[in-house]
């Protein structure tokens, strides 16, 4: 049997984490960009998106990210947008929590968008409207 002469497997393959915690330069948008917020993954590096300019769009991650920068619901991006397809975009970048306050703080992001929170657009009360309509002592269980 040969002998293996590679240089490790799978974890080598991974690397380590070492740009989480690195702090880089707050990119704005341009002309052609435009803020989003993931409302749902998809599937097949696409998600749903509802941008800050009123529009629901189908976001496509870039291959540069697809593998590299894990992106869930409720995370702020960077969306660049189509000149033949406005119901499509390409997600530039992901934003992480203190970024995404930095840019609500600059006025970039309305302050109607919710940072770090999974119940987006929902409504505010808990309840879902569920009534229960005989109490527990009422009822006997034998008889059911």
């Amino acid at each position: 049997m040969p002998k293996n002469k590679g240089k490790g497997g799978k974890n080598r393959k991974r690397g380590k984490n070492v740009n989480e915690d690195d702090k880089r330069e707050l990119l704005f948008k341009e002309d052609g960009q435009e803020y989003g917020q993931v409302l749902r993954m998809l599937g097949n590096g696409r998600v749903e998106l509802q941008c800050f300019d009123g529009n629901k769009r189908l976001g496509i991650i870039r291959g540069q990210l697809r593998k590299k920068v894990w992106i869930g619901a409720g995370d702020i991006v960077l969306c660049g947008l189509r000149d033949y397809e406005d119901g499509k975009c390409d997600i530039i970048m992901r934003y992480n929590a203190d970024e995404a306050r930095n840019l609500k703080n600059y006025g970039e992001l309305p302050e109607t968008a919710k940072i770090n929170e999974t119940d987006l657009f929902g409504p505010e009360g808990g309840d879902d409207n569920v009534v229960f309509s005989a109490a527990a002592e009422d009822v006997d269980v034998e008889n059911i």
